[in-house]
């Protein structure tokens, strides 16, 4: 990769720029859609060298370089992918954002020319890979949706590495299906459409081991409705856990009189031993495998079937395995949600957003956004001290802060968004003629805290809300 000079790297493992024209009526995994990074300097001082290289295929060793406008701490910035005249319309690749200070940074994929698709697939970079890789869901042609999984494997390390995709079905044990084998250079990544996958057969329903010859590898997935508007978006993991945390839990909790509904699809990590997996939610509702997760397998729970479960209830989980180390990946739907996100291991004090929007007066007219803010403590002890959120213009500077006084006990949860700051931003993330603005949550020292922000769009003409969510980010 050649950047040895940076002290902070940021992976980005999928950017598009449509290739115009887009199909005006066509469901999502047949939209176009055009990559805006948003980023935010989480260190203690100003950066003083900013860059974001380019990488349009597997081989590529000479990426292009893009000079960005330095961060004030705290602050937060974009660059929409499609304006960039260094890049050609069509390309399909992957980034790195390099710099001086610590980042974190966040993708959004904006659909484009669609009447129908509007919701922005959200997933985060990556400040360092692992040897392997685990995509928990991969689908073709699956459900009444046909949805499709794109996601693609970039090259974290310093050299280049040869890198083993495969497919496991939902069989009991899974069955490898097919292997795809690629050689990365340093930053250059590869995609996978699962709709171009003849070896997938006419349908998939599995997940992904994506594997690296001793290298440094990351992933990335979006999955794309055919037969409708969904389009979401979460990371892959280089390995598993125990127990995963999932923030957001819901049971036909209504939203504007529509029930909205979780589901959480657990892969399974080793390939030579089962697992049997139990999810808690924080109303003691309880639910565990049928039979044992096999091998490389995966399994799906929707939190509705829980034993002891209510309608119109809204909560969080715990995911727990009995024996191998797992993956969980929670997916709501809905009203017009289309969310994914990848489930916490461990929690921090300090926690990044760096893509935080809300408008009272353009929401409505599908013009502007609004983010929703679900915090959990994962840690043994209640946390009794103030949890702080505060939200922070492009500039780095706080224009308000959201003040949490109730105590959170183990595994609770808390909300916030920006009408619950001090003073209330009826406007937050439009600013004038600009638009950026990110969140920090801070917390007591020792707290164990992680956070996901829903960003929901508002469609007119279906009257609903298209949704997708993405992970906070710890900071040390």
């Amino acid at each position: 990769m050649k950047l040895k000079w940076f002290s902070a790297l940021i992976i980005l493992a999928m950017i598009f720029v449509a290739a115009p024209p887009p199909a005006a009526l066509a469901g999502a995994y047949e939209t176009s859609f055009v990559t805006s990074i948003t980023y935010q300097n989480v260190d203690t001082s100003a950066t003083t060298n900013l860059r974001i290289y380019f990488y349009d295929s597997p081989n590529d060793t000479t990426p292009i370089e893009i000079v960005r406008p330095n961060l004030n701490p705290n602050a937060s910035s974009s660059i929409f992918i499609g304006s960039l005249s260094e890049i050609s319309p069509g390309f399909r690749g992957t980034a790195v954002l390099a710099s001086d200070k610590r980042m974190i940074a966040t993708l959004v994929q904006v659909p484009q020319g669609s009447a129908d698709v509007k919701n922005r697939p959200l997933s985060n970079g990556f400040a360092s890979g692992s040897a392997n890789s685990l995509i928990a869901t991969v689908l073709k042609n699956q459900f009444a949706a046909r949805q499709y999984t794109v996601f693609s494997v970039q090259n974290a390390g310093i050299s280049a590495t040869s890198v083993a995709i495969k497919f496991y079905n939902t069989a009991n044990p899974p069955v490898l299906v097919h292997t795809i084998n690629v050689t990365l250079q340093p930053g250059a990544g590869y995609f996978v459409d699962t709709g171009t996958v003849s070896a997938l057969g006419s349908s998939f329903n599995g997940s992904a081991v994506i594997e690296s010859s001793g290298g440094s590898i990351i992933s990335s997935a979006m999955e794309l409705d055919s037969n409708g508007v969904g389009a979401k978006a979460f990371e892959g993991l280089g390995s598993g856990a125990t127990t995963f945390y999932m923030p957001s839990a819901l049971c036909n909790y209504l939203v504007s009189g529509v029930p909205q509904n979780t589901y959480y699809a657990i892969q399974n990590t080793s390939l030579t031993q089962s697992t049997n997996v139990t999810v808690t939610y924080s109303n003691g509702a309880t639910q565990s495998t049928t039979t044992p997760i096999g091998p490389g397998g995966k399994f799906s729970f929707t939190t509705c079937n829980a034993t002891g479960m209510t309608n119109n209830w809204q909560g969080s989980a715990k995911v727990v395995s009995s024996t191998t180390p797992i993956i969980a990946v929670g997916k709501a739907n809905g009203g017009g949600l289309s969310t994914a996100y990848v489930g916490f291991t461990t929690g921090a004090s300090k926690i990044g957003l760096p893509y935080v929007r809300w408008s009272e007066t353009q929401f409505f007219t599908g013009q502007r956004q609004r983010t929703n803010i679900a915090i959990q403590n994962i840690g043994s002890s209640t946390i009794t001290g103030d949890i702080l959120v505060k939200y922070i213009d492009p500039n780095g500077v706080v224009v308000g802060t959201h003040t949490i006084t109730t105590d959170v006990p183990p595994e609770g949860k808390v909300s916030s968004n920006p009408m619950n700051a001090t003073p209330q931003l009826p406007e937050f993330g439009y600013f004038g003629g600009g638009i950026g603005g990110g969140v920090i949550i801070e917390a007591p020292a020792g707290s164990q805290l992680v956070a996901i922000a829903r960003v929901n769009s508002y469609v007119p003409s279906r009257n609903e809300r298209a949704g997708e969510d993405y992970n906070g980010v710890g900071i040390p």
